[in-house]
Parts: C-alpha cells; structure tokens; sequence
C-alpha cells in the first residue's frame, strides 16, 4: 500500500479548544493580582469560582461578568466622590 502524506497545513489549522475555566494561578494572571489574594476572595466568596472534587475552578465568563460588575460599583462610588468634592 502506497502513503500519502498530506501536509497540515493543507488541512487547516486544528480548532482550538475554547478555555471554559481557569485555575487559580491562571485566574490571578489573568485578574491582575496576587494568587494568594485570589485565594483569601474564594474563601470568602467575592470571586466566582466552582468546585469539582478537591479542584476550585473559575469561570471565565463568570469572571468576565464579576468583574464588569466589579468596574460599574467602583465607578459609581468614584462618581459619588467626585460629586461630593464639587461645589
């Protein structure tokens, strides 16, 4: 029997598996901040995260809407200190 070989890229890039979840070091990165202030937010339930056995995981697109939510307080309080500061 005769083999052909067929080049990759031929065939087209392989799609990419879409990341659903990240671990806590990816999470941080990804936040910006420290993993062990990831760490203290999880245990107390500020930061969006699940459990599968002993693996805490976090959302991305849970992360994604917590922390637009996140922007929208920081800013209305940050508008309700400008407005006091005005005369």
């Amino acid at each position: 029997m005769i083999g052909v070989d067929i080049p990759k890229s031929a065939t087209g890039p392989e799609p990419e598996t879409p990341c659903l979840a990240m671990r806590a070091r990816e999470a941080a990165k990804a936040l910006g901040i420290s993993e062990r202030l990831l760490w203290e937010w999880t245990d107390r339930g500020l930061v969006p995260h699940i459990r599968l056995g002993k693996a805490i995981l976090y959302p991305v697109d849970s992360l994604r809407d917590w922390l637009k939510q996140q922007a929208k307080t920081a800013g209305s309080s940050s508008d309700k200190r400008n407005s006091e500061n005005c005369a």
